[in-house]
C-alpha cells in the first residue's frame, strides 16, 4: 500500500503519520516500522523521522494483528536488578520485543510480568529496551527501569563505552590469533530487508576478535564490539570468510543442528546511571553450545 505525505501529515513523526494514514494504532505503526515493513522514498526510516510533503510511504504488509502487550510469566533469568537497571541473561529462541509474527513470549512480555517499572522512551512496544540481541543469540543485555537510566545507558552505547564481548563458533580455521574488522554495514538489498552486508556508504562498524580455540574445521573466538550494528558479528565474520556455525541467514545452506547461530553475549559492562560505578557481568555458555564444543574437541 502506497501513500504520499500531504500537508496535513507533514512535519510529524513517521509513526504518527502512518497511524493517521492507515487508521491503525501507534503501536501497530511501530510494529510495522520495527519489522522493516515500511519504507520512506524507498529507504528504511526510524519512527522519529519527521515527514516531508511529497514523501512516498510504502507499507509492505497491509494487515497487522492488533496487539495488546500482556505480561507473561516466562521465568526470565534476571542476573541483576536495582531501581534503575535490569540485566537479563536471554534464552535462545526468545525475541526481545513484539514484531510482526512475534506477539507473545517476548522478553518485553516477561519484563512486564517480572519488573514493576520500565522506561517509556521507546514507547509501549519496547518499554525498557535499550539494545537488542537476535532471537537465536543467547546472553546478556541491559534494560532501563526509568527514562533517566535509559538516556544514560543509550549515551554510553553511542559513545562506545559499553563493554560487550561475545563468544562465537565459526566455520574454518582462522590463522591469526587476533584481528580487527573495520567494514561499514548496511542493508544488503531492497528485496531482502532482513539481510545486512558490508556495503559502501554503510554505517561504521568495527569488531575485534581473538581466537580462543581451534578445531579441525572450526574456530572458537571472542568478539568485542566497538559499534553495535544489526547482525554485526554475523555479517563481519561472513565478510572475512568465516560465517557463524548454524547461522541460517549468513552461513552455508546446510545448517548444522537446530540451535540457530552459535553466538553468546558473554560479558556486559557499563557505568551505572546513578551510582557512578562501573558494573560488569559475565554469563556461561548455554549447555547446547558447551556440548557441541566438547564434541569438536573429541573429534580433533
Amino acid at each position: 500500500m502506497n501513500y504520499i505525505i500531504d500537508i496535513e501529515n507533514s512535519d510529524i513523526r513517521l509513526d504518527k503519520a502512518i497511524s493517521n494514514l492507515t487508521g491503525k494504532s501507534r503501536n501497530n505503526a511501530l510494529i510495522l516500522l520495527e519489522s522493516d515493513l515500511v519504507t520512506v522514498n524507498d529507504k528504511k526510516a526510524k519512527p522519529s523521522y519527521k515527514t516531508v510533503i511529497g514523501d512516498k510511504i510504502e507499507i509492505l504488509e497491509q494487515e497487522v494483528k492488533v496487539m495488546e502487550l500482556k505480561p507473561e510469566k516466562l521465568d526470565l533469568d534476571i542476573v541483576y536488578q536495582d531501581n534503575d537497571v535490569v540485566v537479563i541473561n536471554k534464552a535462545k529462541g526468545m525475541v526481545v520485543h513484539p514484531a510482526v509474527g512475534n506477539y507473545e513470549g517476548t522478553l518485553v512480555s516477561g519484563l512486564l510480568y517480572e519488573v514493576e517499572d520500565l522506561s517509556s522512551i521507546n514507547g509501549t512496544v519496547r518499554p525498557g529496551i535499550v539494545h537488542r540481541i537476535d532471537k537465536d543469540t543467547t546472553g546478556l543485555l541491559m534494560v532501563a527501569k526509568n527514562d533517566f537510566a535509559h538516556e544514560h545507558l543509550s549515551l554510553q552505547l553511542r559513545n562506545h563505552t559499553v563493554k560487550r564481548c561475545y563468544i562465537a563458533l565459526v566455520y574454518g580455521v582462522i590463522s591469526e590469533d587476533r584481528g580487527r574488522i573495520d567494514a561499514p554495514i548496511g542493508r544488503d538489498s531492497q528485496t531482502d530487508r532482513k539481510r545486512m552486508a558490508v556495503v559502501e556508504g554503510g554505517k561504521n562498524a568495527v569488531t575485534n576478535f581473538k581466537v580462543l580455540e581451534r578445531f579441525k574445521d572450526y574456530t572458537l573466538i571472542e568478539c568485542e564490539l566497538e559499534t553495535g550494528r544489526t547482525h554485526q558479528i554475523r555479517v563481519h565474520m561472513k565478510y572475512i570468510g568465516h560465517p557463524l556455525v548454524g547461522d541460517p541467514l549468513y552461513g552455508p545452506r546446510k545448517i548444522i543442528g537446530d540451535c540457530g547461530q552459535y553466538l553468546h553475549a558473554k560479558t556486559l559492562g557499563f557505568k551505572h546511571p546513578t551510582k557512578d560505578e562501573y558494573l560488569e557481568f559475565d554469563s556461561k555458555l548455554p549447555d547446547y553450545f558447551l556440548n557441541f564444543i566438547e564434541e569438536l574437541r573429541k573429534s580433533t
